[in-house]
């Protein structure tokens, strides 16, 4: 009884999306221009974040993974903060950093006239340093699962550690690496509370689908479930796809 009142806990609240959704206007709702520029930013947004993401945060895995390096445990648990910081403070921490009169920020206005805050660069960093910790945590565990002897076997035949990476240690952890990839971006996508207090709430700019949704349900409840609708598919369908083939990636 305990398991069944628990899953109605969790899933009732979806299906209450399902049960109060405005049919009858669902069709005019997702082609509408708010909900359209809202969809395609936030795509946009997520790719960036999920790219930058990548680029870094598979390094980041096979340092943390094989590196030769004393405080390593500390180094995981730096890089696993984002997963239980608050959001908003880590928007907060964004705003100290890369503002205008931030520790770095000052000097990229100064120097180069680069300015993050409330932009839409600013969205995909937010959303980089909210989601990139599920990305190094599937990329590591596949790291640490992977046999290391086919890599010394590489070494001993003179590849390169680069070429060793390359051809051997990346194809053993190709589905770490993609359940990290879908996951990360997944969570890119439905970033809220970094994203508002790094990049503000402007329309067109940096309104994201979860903004949106902010601000519809204030003035239009209808175009709020209907945007919810949008993202509980889309986490669904991320789930669904990782639970089979992918998700043992990240074992």
């Amino acid at each position: 009884m305990p398991a069944f009142v628990g899953l109605a806990f969790l899933v009732v609240p979806l299906a209450g999306l399902l049960v109060r959704a405005p049919w009858s206007t669902l069709t005019e709702q997702l082609l509408s221009a708010e909900v359209g520029q809202a969809l395609a930013l936030s795509l946009v947004c997520a790719s960036l974040a999920t790219a930058v993401c990548v680029v870094l945060g598979v390094p980041l895995a096979w340092l943390l993974a094989r590196g030769d390096l004393p405080g390593r445990g500390v180094l995981r648990a730096l890089v696993t903060v984002p997963l239980v910081l608050p959001p908003v403070v880590g928007g907060v921490a964004l705003l100290l950093v890369l503002g205008r009169r931030g520790l770095v920020g000052q000097y990229l206005h100064d120097w180069f006239g680069i300015s993050l805050p409330f932009t839409t660069a600013g969205v995909v960093v937010a959303e980089a340093f909210v989601a990139m910790p599920f990305l190094v945590i599937a990329v590591e565990g596949a790291l640490r699962a992977a046999d290391p002897r086919y890599e010394e076997a590489a070494a001993t035949l003179g590849a390169s550690r680069w070429l060793t990476f390359r051809r051997v240690t990346l194809p053993s952890i190709a589905p770490g690496v993609v359940a990290g990839t879908v996951l990360c971006w997944a969570r890119a996508l439905g970033e809220f509370g970094a994203t508002i207090t790094f990049a503000g709430n402007f329309p067109g700019k940096t309104t994201t689908m979860p903004l949106a949704v902010y601000l519809a349900l204030e003035t239009d409840p209808g175009a709020a479930i209907v945007l919810s609708i949008v993202l509980l598919i889309v986490s669904i369908v991320v789930l669904v796809s990782l639970r089979d083939r992918w998700l043992r990636g990240l074992s």
